[in-house]
């Protein structure tokens, strides 16, 4: 039976996809391990990194964003479309949408909580960002909680897509992998 070739993303959006993949885990791991840390240089070194990493993570969600918005994406191949159960083409959507969303509000949320705790926000030790809210410790007490848990729905939703992309790849075998670069056409 003959069966269309996969439609790929644009180079630039499969780099933006992976870049900012690769950016969400290795900055919530460092989250991660930074938080019980003891007051030392290397936990303000590693809050510092973490802190130019959300910047950074939130400066790439804006391209991408830009990107999505004046690139259209390819469309989902009929077959495989055809093939999922409605609510799988739903959680598919509001995963994206979900991710989406939150590619900003942890970043934001961060950057908020380090201005309410009075902590600089200082990007690569080199360009100084404004306060985003005014220092505030009852704020700041609301704000890192926020944060946490917008970041751990984050990963949840990372695991859930990374999850549906190997449930396409090595239970459906439909090949939509592919269209993020993975694997031949």
């Amino acid at each position: 039976m003959f069966e269309a070739p996969i439609s790929r993303y644009h180079p630039v959006a499969v780099a933006l996809h992976w870049l900012l993949g690769v950016a969400l885990i290795a900055i919530f791991s460092l989250g991660l391990y930074m938080a019980d840390l003891p007051f030392s240089p290397q936990r303000l070194r590693y809050y510092s990194w973490h802190k130019w990493a959300g910047v950074t993570v939130l400066v790439l969600s804006f391209v991408r964003l830009f990107w999505r918005l004046t690139h259209r994406p390819p469309a989902l191949p009929v077959a495989i479309e055809r093939a999922m159960p409605a609510w799988q083409r739903m959680a598919h959507h509001a995963t994206h949408h979900g991710l989406y969303g939150l590619f900003f509000a942890v970043p934001l949320l961060g950057w908020a909580y380090s201005s309410a705790a009075g902590f600089p926000l200082v990007w690569f030790g080199v360009v100084p960002l404004p306060d985003f809210v005014p220092v505030s410790e009852a704020l700041a007490d609301v704000l890192k909680p926020l944060h946490k848990y917008s970041a751990l729905a984050m990963a949840a939703l990372v695991v859930l897509h990374v999850a549906g992309a190997l449930k396409h790849q090595l239970v459906d075998r439909d090949g939509l992998l592919q269209r993020m670069g993975v694997g031949r056409n």
